[in-house]
C-alpha cells in the first residue's frame, strides 16, 4: 500500500461517525416511546413489555427500565404491582390543573431570559405556517399534532430558562394525547384554524421581538384551547384568573 492510500484511509477513518453513546441511545428510545404514547399508537391502558421492547430496540432490559421509569415520572406510564408498565390516562380534573400550571408558566415565555430569534429562527415558523396550509387541504389528526408539538419546541427555543424548557415540555406531553383523543368532537380544522392563528400572531411579535407578548398570546390560546376542550366534554371551563 502506497503512503498515499495509506493517507486515505487515515482521512475516512477520522470523519466515520462515532457510534452513538448509551446516553443518545437512551434518548433516542425515550423519544420514540414518547411519540408513540402522545400519538396513541400506544393507548391508555396499553401494557408496554420491557422483553419485547428490548428485542426491538437490540439492547438490554436495564436500560429500557430505565426509560420506563422516566416516563413514568412524567405521568405518561406506570409500573403496576404484578401487572408491569402501563400507559396512563388524564382525567378531567388532571388535565384542569395542567392547564392552569400552563397558563401561568406561558407568560414566564418572554420573562426569564428571552432569547432574540435570528431569521433562521423566523423561517423555520413561517415554514410551520406554510405546512399548516398544506395539511389543512386533507386534515390529519397526527399532522396536527406533529406540527404543534414542531411549533412548541420553537416557542420553547424562546427562553434561555432550561427549567422553564423542562417544566413546560412535560406538561405539554402530557396533555397532547388528550387532544388527539377529543379530536373528532373538537373539529379537526376548527383546531388547525386556531392553531394557525397562533402561529401568526407569534410569528408577528417574534419579528419586532416583543417578548412579552408572545408569553400573553400563547396563554391566551391555551385557554381558549382549554375552554373548547371542556365545552366538548360537556364540564365548566374554571380558569378565573386565566387572562
Amino acid at each position: 500500500m502506497t503512503l498515499e492510500a495509506d493517507d486515505t484511509v487515515i482521512a475516512v477513518a477520522s470523519v466515520a461517525p462515532r457510534p452513538p453513546s448509551a446516553r443518545e441511545r437512551s434518548e433516542r428510545i425515550y423519544l420514540i416511546l414518547r411519540d408513540r404514547i402522545c400519538l396513541l399508537d400506544y393507548a391508555p391502558g396499553s401494557h408496554l413489555s420491557e422483553e419485547e421492547l428490548a428485542q426491538e430496540f437490540e439492547i438490554s432490559r436495564t436500560p429500557v427500565r430505565r426509560v420506563l421509569t422516566r416516563l413514568e415520572s412524567e405521568g405518561l406510564v406506570q409500573s403496576v404491582h404484578g401487572v408491569g408498565t402501563i400507559v396512563t390516562d388524564v382525567n378531567v380534573e388532571e388535565l384542569q390543573q395542567v392547564y392552569h400550571l400552563r397558563l401561568e408558566l406561558a407568560l414566564l415565555i418572554g420573562k426569564l431570559t428571552p432569547i432574540p430569534r435570528t431569521a433562521a429562527d423566523l423561517d423555520r415558523i413561517r415554514a410551520l405556517i406554510e405546512q399548516c396550509d398544506t395539511d389543512m387541504s386533507e386534515p390529519d389528526q397526527r399532522a396536527f399534532l406533529r406540527l404543534n408539538r414542531d411549533f412548541f419546541y420553537e416557542l420553547s427555543a424562546m427562553t434561555g430558562n432550561q427549567p422553564l424548557r423542562e417544566i413546560s415540555e412535560r406538561l405539554y406531553f402530557q396533555v397532547s394525547r388528550v387532544v388527539l383523543k377529543m379530536m373528532p368532537q373538537l373539529g379537526l380544522v376548527e383546531e388547525f384554524t386556531a392553531f394557525r392563528r397562533e402561529m401568526e400572531e407569534v410569528l408577528a411579535a417574534a419579528e419586532i421581538g416583543d417578548w412579552d407578548s408572545i408569553g400573553h398570546i400563547r396563554r391566551a390560546h391555551i385557554s381558549m384551547s382549554f375552554r373548547r376542550m371542556m365545552r366538548h366534554a360537556g364540564h365548566s371551563a374554571d380558569v378565573t384568573g386565566a387572562r
